[in-house]
């Protein structure tokens, strides 16, 4: 969703009415998994995808009805094996796509979240009565209700994943917006300028943290998103660690990377890595025992850092860390 924000504020701002298309459920080899959204407005703007061929055209011709008529539509796209490819579906894929009027009563503070880039649910009637099909809540990651459209009924229930839920002669799809994925890297070394190149190529916001003045400056991460020149305690307390966050320890200094790790640890990041042999890492696993880290929380430590790919350089070894980052965050 936050991929559609700046096509989504010029049209909304422009006036323009704009359709919202959002693959509700997929069967066999789909290109786009469910929660994918595409924008359409009336002027025939586009922004995202739901699907890598012809469907888009349907989609896009469904989302113009759906203005003028001001009535959502559920489309189903089942695709035989010897045709899949010419519309992008693999295998005889199907898709589900439900097209509604954006409403301002939701898109005014979902955009604004989008913005500030806090995590929401958005949940959308995709079956029911007339009067409440498309009607949908928007909310906090934990179920607090920010807006209503229609009187929607409360939110059945949270999800970390795209579904539907079934009710008494209704169906929600809840659709989790979490925050964008971030990678903290501790340390300023040379391998994090790499690192941080790969993850913003990925979509990552990136932050680093050194308190070592020599180490943490804007003329070594003049493209990051944030550099915090402080020690770790100080840098969590600007960034609190999320469930969107991944940390990687990289400073070889313990004064710096124990700190940070334990934090890390304690909290649920999604990843923690930490750089050094495995004599090194043997050595901080004892540090951070009697530090009082369990042995729970230390088995989530991947140490030493990165995938096993030979990797020499620092690229290599930045490419090699991104891609466990990357493993971890898709599982």
């Amino acid at each position: 969703m936050r991929e559609l924000l700046p096509d989504l504020e010029n049209w909304l701002n422009a006036g323009e009415r704009v359709a919202l298309a959002t693959v509700i459920s997929t069967w066999g080899s789909a290109p786009r998994r469910a929660g994918s959204v595409m924008a359409i407005s009336e002027r025939g703007g586009i922004a995202g995808s739901v699907s890598g061929g012809c469907v888009e055209g349907a989609v896009i011709q469904a989302a113009q009805e759906v203005l003028e008529t001001q009535r959502p539509q559920r489309l189903h796209f089942g695709v035989a094996d010897e045709t899949a490819w010419d519309v992008g579906l693999a295998c005889g894929g199907e898709i589900d796509v439900f097209v509604q009027p954006v409403s301002g009563k939701i898109f005014e503070p979902l955009i604004s979240r989008l913005r500030e880039d806090k995590a929401s649910v958005l949940s959308t009637v995709i079956t029911g009565e007339e009067n409440i099909l498309g009607s949908q809540n928007l909310s906090d990651e934990k179920g607090k209700v920010l807006a209503s459209s229609d009187g929607l009924i409360a939110l059945i229930e949270l999800s970390d994943q795209p579904r539907i839920v079934a009710g008494e002669n209704i169906e929600i799809f809840l659709n989790p917006l979490p925050a964008s994925p971030t990678l903290v890297t501790i340390g300023g070394v040379h391998i994090a300028i790499a690192l941080s190149k790969i993850a913003r190529a990925l979509n990552f916001r990136t932050i680093v943290v050194d308190p070592r003045r020599a180490f943490g400056t804007a003329e070594r991460f003049p493209e990051i998103d944030k550099l915090i020149q402080a020690w770790p305690q100080e840098a969590y307390a600007q960034h609190p660690l999320n469930s969107s966050t991944a940390v990687a320890s990289l400073s070889h200094d313990p004064k710096i990377d124990d700190p940070a790790l334990i934090a890390a640890l304690s909290s649920n990041a999604f990843y923690v890595g930490a750089l050094g042999s495995k004599k090194t890492q043997e050595k901080r696993h004892q540090r951070l025992l009697e530090a009082g880290l369990s042995e729970e929380k230390l088995a989530r430590l991947h140490a030493p850092i990165g995938l096993e790919i030979g990797a020499v350089t620092p690229e290599e070894i930045a490419l090699a860390i991104m891609a466990q980052v990357v493993a971890t965050f898709r599982r």
